[in-house]
């Protein structure tokens, strides 16, 4: 880009994108910069963090090296005291938040064998959750792989995917309302459909939206992991597939929905950013990082008429969540 273009940007916003060191992540950092976006890359690992750095600007012109465009700080999202330092660092050096990208995020599942079974259930499981049926497709599977799940990994999934990016938004909260035009952007998935759920309990709780609260969004949480400790998922409703996956996106996007309507000031939307070749999906996915990064960076710097509380599948919102 060049210097011109940047300095089109007489007030440069600012962002923090957490798991920005690689996948979609680093690709949402890099395409940020070229908007002219000052970019804060967030990681859990500060070497990978500050590598990924070092990574764009190689990459990119020296021109954004010049204009200090990416910096690192390190956060890891379950831990309410990085999370609180990070704050103090962004408050600290820009005084307000405008964009703040929750991308990281954990598939709380191993693969066990050929990994083609992860795109195969990852495709069905999408397929239910854009179709306008909740019947399962019971179509035969052809790989010989397994996905395994236990009690950890869920519960990490859940601390990450839903826990990180409440805590935060909520941290960001008053850094973000200091701006002119603040931006949430939660990076979900076609698996977070709440119809995915299954649990018929956990749906109706979801699904009204007029009544939802984070107390309602914890109280399906609390049952969900102490079914799963239980072992009563299959006999409970809950996903057979995916199972601490699904509920953690679809509380986020629940998460989503009560933001946009306590604060009216913040523009917040979660998007799938669509099937992508990145370690969470064993590099198998059809897109690219930078194709998947599309859908974030336009809700990201979406104008000021933009709408809020929504769930996006790529750059198209969807009509339910």
């Amino acid at each position: 880009m060049a210097a011109e273009s940047l300095n089109n940007h007489p007030i440069r916003k600012n962002a923090v994108v957490t798991g920005g060191n690689k996948g979609i992540g680093y690709e949402i950092c890099r395409q940020l910069m070229e908007k002219g976006v000052m970019v804060v890359l967030t990681a859990r690992d500060e070497k990978r963090g500050k590598e990924a750095v070092e990574k764009l600007l190689r990459e990119e012109s020296c021109y954004y090296q010049q204009m200090n465009l990416v910096v690192f700080h390190q956060v890891d999202v379950v831990d309410p005291q990085s999370v609180s330092s990070l704050v103090d660092f962004i408050k600290s050096k820009y005084g307000k938040l405008d964009i703040l990208v929750n991308n990281a995020g954990v598939n709380g599942l191993m693969v066990e064998g050929d990994v083609s079974i992860l795109p195969e259930m990852i495709e069905r499981e999408a397929a239910r959750g854009l179709s306008n049926t909740t019947e399962e497709d019971e179509a035969p599977i052809k790989s010989t792989g397994k996905l395994i799940e236990n009690f950890g990994w869920a519960e990490e999934c859940i601390s990450t995917n839903y826990y990180g990016a409440k805590r935060m938004i909520d941290a960001f909260i008053p850094l973000l309302l200091l701006s002119p035009s603040p931006r949430v952007v939660n990076v979900s998935s076609l698996l977070g459909k709440i119809k995915l759920v299954s649990n018929e309990w956990a749906i109706k709780a979801l699904s009204d939206g007029e009544n939802l609260t984070t107390e309602k969004v914890d109280e399906v949480l609390n049952e969900f992991l102490m079914n799963f400790k239980e072992d009563l998922l299959k006999e409970k409703g809950w996903p057979n597939v995916f199972s601490a996956y699904k509920v953690s996106k679809a509380a986020m996007n629940a998460y989503t929905r009560i933001v946009a309507q306590k604060y009216s000031a913040i523009c917040i939307n979660c998007i799938c950013p669509g099937f992508a070749k990145t370690d969470i999906t064993c590099n198998t996915g059809p897109m690219t990082p930078q194709d998947a990064a599309e859908g974030p960076i336009l809700l990201a710097l979406l104008p000021e008429d933009g709408t809020s509380g929504q769930f996006f599948y790529r750059k198209n919102i969807l009509t339910t969540f």
